[in-house]
């Protein structure tokens, strides 16, 4: 039996139906980051994140806990706070 990589909370299956973040991206952002942060108030929650070609190269925040087995996503969204950040 495989187990899968991740499972969204209810505020995730939300969020990226509402902003268009394909399922694609977000198994990119957890299996290739670019860089990943820790959450600076909650230590169980990691931000992975990753640049999206097909959406301008706009970087794609993936908020997990990373203590929870398949990792659970908490939230996604395209961070404008990184325009333009290697």
């Amino acid at each position: 039996m495989t187990v899968p990589l991740f499972e969204l909370s209810a505020h995730a299956a939300t969020v990226i139906a509402e902003r268009d973040i394909r399922v694609a991206w977000l198994e990119l952002a957890l299996t290739s980051p670019e860089r990943i942060e820790r959450h600076r108030f909650d230590p169980v929650l990691e931000h992975a994140l990753v640049r999206i070609p097909e959406r301008g190269d706009r970087v794609l925040r993936v908020v997990y806990n990373a203590s929870h087995k398949p990792l659970k996503i908490v939230t996604a969204y395209f961070d404008r706070t990184q325009r333009g950040k290697p």
